[in-house]
């Protein structure tokens, strides 16, 4: 293989991936939605019991607000629980609590701190109901959203149901509103799965799942939400992404905060994928496997690979002695890409450079995950995204 070669399969290459990813495969779904599963959308003669659980580190500054909406929630009263589990606060979340325990609602506190999933899963001894919900304590749902998220299970093949995340915020101020724009896109390739059959990941936000499905002894490093549609289809159910149970996610304020929490998301997906790695086997596991291949490692791929671009540009350049200026163009989007990112806060960036930010962060966060993730460091110990 010459040199020249191995430099052109080094730049197209991630660029076949990207398309592949974020072209190709919902452009496969579209076609297979040709002829869609449609859901169950009638209610149940008795709604079910369920829990609510709210996992919280230090939300002094939302929980109160979040109860509240939670409460006025379009649900039968005496038929939902709901249970904050808080994961050794120290701001006085746990005292605004303790204020509406004659609500209805029960406080479980953690004294050492664990991470998100080990809250969760010290939550499992107090779970009641045929129904596990579970919410972030920075988002807001509309009073209907319960109902709808519930009603899912209506249909006896569905394991997990997935809110329909809306993201919101003051374009005027925020440096990230692009966010928002990627969101739509995720919420669309979930309608289309569901269209097909089954989505292979959940809203962390907001999502239900059957209790028979919750694990308590899940590894504490990996992300329950990812996983939870893995075990059902395990255990032969299949996972929904509902429409109609909206949740309204406050974007974070910055690209820096975004770039924080994609590497810990994508950190622990890349090890729950890695944990369930036999549901990649489409002999198997079919359609599913196929779906996860597509929507998930695909796309992680691609933060992979990105790098090998910039390195087969440099070995083009060096081998035509710069009379093809690959590097050059590749630079250009990467130079836009720290502008975007480094923009002062005190005022918005070009459109053009806030995509360019939000990709270019996005990126660089994949790298950082993969590298974390393959040195099999692990990070259970939960930092929550501080939303406005």
């Amino acid at each position: 293989m010459s040199l020249a070669t191995l430099g052109w399969i080094l730049l197209v290459g991630p660029v076949i991936i990207a398309v592949a990813a974020y072209l190709v495969y919902p452009l496969g779904l579209a076609i297979l939605a040709l002829r869609p599963r449609l859901p169950v959308t009638t209610d149940p003669p008795e709604w079910p019991e369920i829990t609510v659980l709210i996992p919280v580190h230090n939300e002094a500054g939302a929980i109160a607000q979040t109860l509240d909406k939670l409460l006025e929630a379009d649900y039968p009263a005496e038929r939902r629980h709901v249970l904050v589990i808080s994961d050794a606060s120290s701001d006085g979340t746990d005292e605004i609590v303790r204020g509406y325990l004659d609500r209805g609602v029960h406080l479980v506190r953690t004294e050492r701190r664990g991470g998100k999933t080990a809250a969760e899963n010290e939550a499992g001894k107090y779970l009641r109901g045929a129904v596990l919900v579970s919410i972030d304590a920075t988002i807001r749902t509309p009073r209907g959203a319960l109902k709808a998220l519930v009603r899912a299970f209506q249909d006896e093949t569905v394991g997990v149901a997935s809110g329909c995340d809306v993201s919101v915020g003051d374009v005027a101020r925020e440096q990230n509103r692009d966010e928002s724009t990627y969101v739509g896109y995720e919420m669309w390739v979930r309608r289309l799965e569901t269209r097909c059959g089954t989505i292979v990941g959940a809203s962390g936000c907001f999502y239900a799942l059957r209790s028979v499905l919750f694990d308590d002894i899940f590894p504490e490093a990996l992300s329950r939400d990812f996983a939870s549609p893995l075990i059902a289809r395990e255990r032969g159910f299949r996972s929904v992404s509902v429409d109609e149970a909206i949740c309204f996610v406050p974007r974070t304020r910055s690209p820096q905060e975004e770039y924080r929490r994609k590497v810990r998301t994508m950190t622990r997906g890349l090890e729950t994928l890695w944990f369930k790695r036999h549901l990649l086997n489409p002999v198997r596991y079919g359609r599913f496997a196929i779906f996860l291949m597509g929507h998930k490692l695909l796309r992680w791929l691609v933060s992979l690979v990105w790098p090998l671009a910039i390195l087969g540009a440099v070995i083009l350049d060096v081998v035509h002695r710069g009379s093809l200026p690959v590097t050059g163009v590749l630079l250009l989007p990467i130079v836009a890409g720290l502008v975007g990112y480094y923009w002062p806060g005190d005022r918005p960036a070009p459109r053009l450079l806030a995509i360019s930010g939000f990709l270019f962060s996005s990126h660089v966060a994949g790298v950082v995950a993969w590298a974390r993730a393959l040195r099999g460091e692990l990070n259970p110990v939960w930092e929550p995204t501080r939303r406005p």
